[in-house]
């Protein structure tokens, strides 16, 4: 298993372990981070937000981000879609949800583990979707 991994890392251009590893280090935070929110306030963690749909949402990153996590380090290209697709819902519903706090506080979009930092992330993440989708495709073309 390591050899495997340690080739499809090694056959990915430059670039590409650079984004994998963007990408690694971003998933971990966050699964760092729902994580502890969790074990904090347990089911009720994500309380301050008024719709349940998000609270679930994030309750379920804790799954989704580590999840994410070991699909990357496979080098699995299910791994960057499902990269993508987390990190539009979680804008989304960090945006959306955090639209009073917002207006009540301008100041909220730049704090360390807010809005800006998670935006940029996620704009990273799709907007590198279709080269990693394309350069992962070659390494899962199995040797002849």
């Amino acid at each position: 298993m390591g050899v495997r991994l340690r080739e499809r890392w090694g056959g990915q251009p430059l670039w590409a372990r650079w984004a994998l590893a963007v990408y690694l280090i971003g998933f971990l935070e966050g699964s760092c981070v729902h994580l502890s929110d969790l074990v904090r306030g347990g089911i009720h963690a994500y309380a301050s937000f008024p719709e349940v749909s998000f609270q679930a949402f994030f309750v379920s990153l804790a799954a989704l981000d580590p999840l994410v996590v070991v699909l990357v380090v496979l080098v699995r290209r299910e791994g960057i879609w499902l990269a993508s697709g987390v990190m539009v819902l979680d804008v989304s519903a960090n945006w959306i949800g955090s639209r009073q706090w917002l207006r009540d506080d301008p100041a909220e979009l730049l704090r360390p583990v807010g809005l800006l930092p998670i935006t940029l992330f996620g704009l990273f993440v799709v907007a590198s979707l279709v080269p990693l989708h394309r350069t992962t495709a070659v390494a899962t073309v199995p040797p002849a």
